[in-house]
């Protein structure tokens, strides 16, 4: 049954964001919506939503119809009340006493320990800010689940226990998910809708085939166009010919030939169309100094510990070499951000080398960290890059430009920039450090799927040696070539990741 329908939908902020959708949400549906950084998606879920009037066309839904948006922010005045609270203020004013116990089911559903009940949102992680929200929205029974970046912020952990969720629902329950996580996406949907400015693409498959199917059309129609250019220029190669000859015979047959010709050109170049070229929002560029040495990192039973002393794991003897891509794996809280810190503090300042790591002196560091803290909001994307390297102002503007900052927004703070932008400009940094090993931090946060494969494809043309943390499963199966394990406080070399992937689906 269809419960959503849309009809030739448009939305024009500035420039087209799509225009002509047409789709349909029915029972069963399990739809992911697939775009890069600011083209629609969120914009869209707001159309299905109610909450925003398309350009053009129209939405019409089943009477009485109960849709759930689970946004990306928390709102302002939920920051200061309990998890438990906000999620019962959610329920109608004349249900909140009389049915609270549902409160408890939907929060026992999603794993939410005691303990955290009773906190304040703002004392909560990311992961479980976005689980509130999730709750908030399914305690009022919707009809239908609208859901925009539900991975965002979460450890891996939590996302499995989302997946788990999801697909535990009712299978009657239709769910609109807008993600770039492409694992996630690939657990939980069956449809998939690439948006686009013209000609949106629709298929009844998860991400991966639907991506695969659409590289196919794109890669047929990007022929065809080429062909029937070919086709339309040897056809005025062919008037041209004839319309010599027709002058020099003053044959009226020829002249009418002739014509005839150059409309069938022109024809088949007003009909013809050129493949879809994604516009970007913005390049991810990377670069690699090299160094001679083949030893980069030497940990030498380096103990991580917490703050207080408390010791997470220990190292062992292990090495990173030239070309190595390492990717950490282990627990939220099992100290991989601290040992990337570790090993941080022993590049950029080997008097005070961290006790059991040992850089060599050649290292030239490129660092990003998952908070963004390197960029201060207070400042502007031009003075980030400016104040900290001597390249002129112009070559400052145009790298900006390139990385999606254009000059409207290049002399702002930093605090008003999308997660996306923000994710672009900190990975500029590291770039123009001209840096031989990278020490990169949850580096796909924010970043759109076109952000996240051409990250992954930089690393592996530049053949850049790095120790990564991830808990994109897409970006870690790509780039990595070692992996780390810490378990059972030690740190431990294993083959694949996929047993530590498979280790959160056994616990569900």
């Amino acid at each position: 049954m269809t419960l959503i329908n849309v009809r030739n939908l448009g939305i024009t902020l500035g420039a087209p964001l799509f225009s002509k959708l047409n789709l349909s949400i029915a029972n069963g549906d399990r739809l992911g919506i697939v775009a890069a950084n600011g083209r629609g998606k969120s914009t869209l879920l707001r159309c299905l939503n109610g909450d925003l009037e398309p350009t053009t066309g129209d939405i019409t839904r089943t009477r009485g119809l109960r849709v759930g948006h689970v946004e990306q922010v928390v709102p302002h005045k939920l920051m200061g009340v309990a998890f438990y609270e906000a999620v019962r203020l959610a329920l109608p004013a004349d249900q909140i006493d009389s049915e609270s116990w549902r409160v408890d089911i939907v929060l026992d559903s999603l794993d939410v320990p005691e303990e955290l009940r009773q906190r304040a949102l703002s004392k909560l992680s990311g992961g479980w800010q976005r689980l509130a929200m999730l709750a908030r929205i399914w305690v009022t029974e919707p009809d239908v689940l609208l859901l925009d970046e539900p991975t965002n912020h979460l450890d891996l952990s939590k996302i499995n226990q989302l997946e788990r969720w999801i697909n535990d629902l009712p299978r009657d329950v239709p769910l609109v998910i807008c993600s770039h996580d492409r694992a996630f996406l690939d657990a939980t949907t069956n449809r998939t809708l690439f948006l686009r400015p013209e000609n949106s693409q629709i298929f009844s498959l998860p991400y991966s085939p639907a991506r695969q199917a659409l590289d196919e059309i794109d890669a047929s129609e990007a022929r065809r166009f080429q062909r029937d250019m070919k086709v339309a220029q040897q056809l005025r190669q062919q008037a041209a010919k004839l319309n010599n000859i027709a002058i020099n015979s003053g044959s009226d047959l020829l002249t009418v030939k002739t014509k005839q010709l150059k409309q069938r050109a022109e024809r088949l170049e007003d009909a013809a169309r050129p493949a879809h070229q994604e516009r970007s929002s913005g390049a991810i560029k990377l670069a690699n100094s090299g160094t001679h040495a083949k030893v980069l990192v030497t940990l030498d039973e380096a103990a991580v510990s917490t703050p207080d002393g408390m010791l997470l794991f220990n190292s062992g003897k292990r090495w990173i070499c030239q070309g190595d891509r390492i990717v950490l794996l282990g627990l939220n809280g099992a100290g991989k951000s601290r040992l990337v810190d570790m090993i941080r503090k022993s590049i950029i300042d080997p008097a005070t080398s961290q006790v059991g790591v040992k850089a060599t002196p050649s290292l030239v560091l490129g660092y990003g960290d998952q908070a963004l803290s390197d960029l201060s909001d207070s400042s502007t994307p031009f003075n980030t890059i400016s104040r900290r390297f001597d390249i002129g102002d112009q070559r400052v503007r145009t790298l900006l430009a390139g990385a999606g900052l254009g000059i409207d927004i290049q002399n702002k703070p930093n605090s008003i920039l999308s997660g996306g932008q923000k994710a672009r400009l900190g990975m500029l940094v590291p770039r123009l450090s001209n840096p031989n090993f990278y020490l990169l931090d949850e580096p796909t946060n924010h970043l759109d799927i076109d952000g996240q494969e051409a990250l992954e494809n930089e690393l592996m043309a530049h053949e850049a040696s790095c120790l990564v943390v991830s808990h994109d499963r897409s970006f870690v199966r790509a780039i990595g070539n070692r992996f780390w394990l810490i378990e059972k406080r030690r740190l431990i070399e294993v083959e694949s990741p996929e047993e530590f992937f498979a280790s959160f689906a056994k616990t569900a």
